[in-house]
């Protein structure tokens, strides 16, 4: 037999030991007073005395330590660890006995008083143990952990169990989202649900997962965007609007791209790109700050990301995305022919240039010899017309659009207009796009009749914003990779 093999075979050995003696390995439940946080700081003055109160917590075992008549052990729970202590004269002899048939990776309860040891650690000394769940399958070894990256995606319950590093980045990413709706529902703006299975996908420019509806006998989508949907609350008069949306784009997977990823989006009437910017600026700010508070011991509005250094407390660097385009090229990149453009796309590397269209070919080539090299944070600014379809053509170069691509630490964190809200403009943008379509662009905006007929009622002008959730925790948590903080990612299908 294996070596995992065998340690198997031994806890169903203890498992089968405890069914015998008439104890239930797997209980319905069990009556905690605090849980293990929470003992550290109600107990925190304790001294080396036991004291008069009794507490029972619970937890997963993750370290065992045996000394004849005597053991210590420590328990874990979300909020943190607590050792335990455990005597033959207090437990009674067959009840420490009984303690051999217990492992590490198995929750128990304990019940009894708390005490601070000689070397000053808090401890319970244990009057009862009670098994809550005996684990078959021992986790890695501690000293060893989870280490391979594909594993611990494969199988996050073992992941977050093991490794105390990972179950953070998933405390942060909860905080995180609870700070961003705080803040917005503190401005005014309502959280609000949308389709994920829609009859005509739009609001970006991306291939979809296809789906077949029984019941209706027709061809849906899994959501791209939710924009469209969000600006018909604008026409209906929920004037500030936002939602936290799983979209899901059918694209490769690479460190910050995956198929299935969360957005937050949100628009506001009678606002502008330039109200977005200061927006996405003090989101920013307050949700840096607070987490840095609450998890870091700093309160500055600064992150690290692999060892560099971004202040997000200072107005935010704005770049053009024309002239800073044309620096790098040495021509302009709105008067150049697309030969032109993919002479260039070729110098720098990018892939596929014959099949893509001159907006992808724009787009592609700021990311190659622009943004690549931006650390940040800044803002991107002004964009080329045609890589934007639904943003409202920039006030003083009707060439470009207001728009603007908020830039940390090299990738882009989000997308944010000022809307497009005149309906025949729209239809014309959408009929270009149509063009683009017809001519091979598989990703090109798909005409949206009854967005347009919406529209049509009267839309206000307004303001909107997209953050990725998923980079943005990236940045708060310095990872490099968006697996890392995803719980269940989309994986290649491959051996468990």
């Amino acid at each position: 037999m294996s070596d995992l093999a065998d340690l198997m075979a031994a806890r169903r050995l203890k498992l089968d030991r405890l069914t015998a003696r008439g104890v239930t390995p797997y209980p319905w439940t069990y009556a905690a007073t605090h849980r293990l946080g929470v003992v550290h700081t109600a107990f925190a003055t304790a001294g080396p005395e036991e004291g008069a109160e009794e507490v029972a917590v619970c937890g997963r075992i993750m370290a065992w330590r045996g000394h004849g008549k005597t053991a210590f052990a420590h328990l874990e729970d979300a909020t943190g660890r607590l050792q335990f202590y455990c005597r033959q004269d207090v437990l009674g002899e067959a009840a420490f006995a009984a303690l051999d048939d217990l492992d590490v990776g198995d929750f128990a309860g304990v019940r009894g008083p708390v005490f601070r040891t000689r070397t000053g650690e808090l401890t319970v000394k244990a009057r009862a143990v009670d098994i809550l769940a005996k684990s078959l399958r021992p986790l890695p070894e501690k000293w060893h952990g989870l280490k391979d990256e594909e594993l611990r995606w494969r199988h996050r319950a073992v992941d977050l169990a093991a490794n105390a590093d990972s179950r953070r980045v998933f405390r942060i990413r909860s905080r995180a989202t609870s700070l961003i709706r705080e803040f917005l529902d503190g401005r005014g703006y309502m959280e609000v649900e949308t389709p994920v299975l829609q009859p005509l996908y739009g609001g970006a420019e991306a291939t979809p997962f296809t789906t077949h509806y029984e019941s209706l006998d027709a061809t849906f989508y899994l959501r791209i965007s939710n924009e469209l949907y969000l600006k018909r609350l604008l026409v209906g008069g929920l004037d500030r609007v936002y939602e936290f949306s799983r979209n899901f784009r059918n694209e490769g997977l690479d460190r910050t791209h995956s198929p299935e990823f969360t957005l937050l989006e949100l628009y506001e009437a009678y606002a502008d790109y330039g109200d977005m910017m200061r927006l996405t600026e003090e989101l920013f700010r307050r949700v840096v700050t607070a987490v840095n508070t609450e998890f870091n011991g700093t309160a500055e509005p600064v992150l690290t990301y692999q060892g560099a250094r971004l202040d997000l407390g200072s107005p935010w660097h704005r770049l053009p995305f024309v002239p800073a385009l044309a620096a790098k090229l040495g021509f302009d990149p709105l008067g150049a022919t697309d030969d032109a453009l993919r002479t260039a796309a070729r110098a720098a590397h990018v892939a596929d240039v014959d099949r893509h269209s001159r907006p992808k070919l724009l787009d592609k080539l700021f990311s190659a010899l622009v943004q690549d090299g931006l650390t940040g944070p800044a803002f991107v600014t002004d964009h080329p017309l045609e890589l934007t379809p639904l943003a409202k053509a920039h006030r003083e170069d009707p060439r470009l659009v207001e728009r603007f691509e908020p830039i940390i630490a090299g990738f882009e964190i989000g997308n944010a207009f000022s809307e497009l809200n005149d309906p025949v403009e729209q239809r014309r943008r959408f009929d270009a796009q149509a063009a683009l379509r017809a001519a091979g662009d598989a990703e090109a905006h798909a005409l949206d009749e009854e967005y347009l007929q919406t529209m049509e009622q009267g839309m206000p002008p307004a303001g909107g914003l997209g953050i990725g959730v998923d980079r943005f925790i990236m940045l708060l948590c310095d990872v490099t990779t968006i697996r890392d903080v995803v719980l269940f990612p989309q994986l290649r299908p491959g051996a468990p």
